[in-house]
This record gives C-alpha cells, structure tokens and sequence, in this order.
C-alpha cells in the first residue's frame, strides 16, 4: 500500500493491486477509509467519514491533486 501523502491526521495511499482501476486515492484516518477518483476528482465512497469531514478531505484531495495523480502515474505508469 503505497503512500502518497500524510496531512494531519489523514494518510493518502492506493493498493499495489488497483492498478485495473482509473486514477484514485484512498484516504484513511483510524479505522475510516474513503476513496476519491482523481480524474475528474469526486467521491467513490466515504467510509463512514461524516458529510464535514468528507467536505475537509475533497478540500486537501483538491490541493494536492497534481502530487497524488503523479503518484498514481509514477507507481502505475502513465496513461498517455
């Protein structure tokens, strides 16, 4: 599972095994784990995070997108 990102509580990571998938993270705080699509950046499934927290994690989803979609592309390769 590699990481990504690590922003206060959150750690941003994607399974070794989703490469088949289109670009995503998974986002995970305690025991929550949601999933965000990268492109174009939406919601695939919360995770038990409640609508606020959903809310903060679009936000940093958002802030880092260039930095999380070339960590897809560097560990899975490049679409293009």
């Amino acid at each position: 599972m590699p990481t990504v990102l690590r922003v206060g509580p959150y750690r941003f990571f994607f399974y070794a095994g989703d490469r088949d998938e289109p670009p995503h993270i998974h986002v995970e705080r305690d025991d929550e784990v949601c999933k965000f699509w990268l492109d174009p950046i939406r919601l695939q499934r919360s995770g038990g995070f409640s609508r606020a927290e959903i809310r903060r994690v679009h936000d940093l989803v958002q802030t880092h997108h260039e930095e999380l979609l070339e960590g897809w592309n560097d560990y899975f390769g490049s679409s293009d």
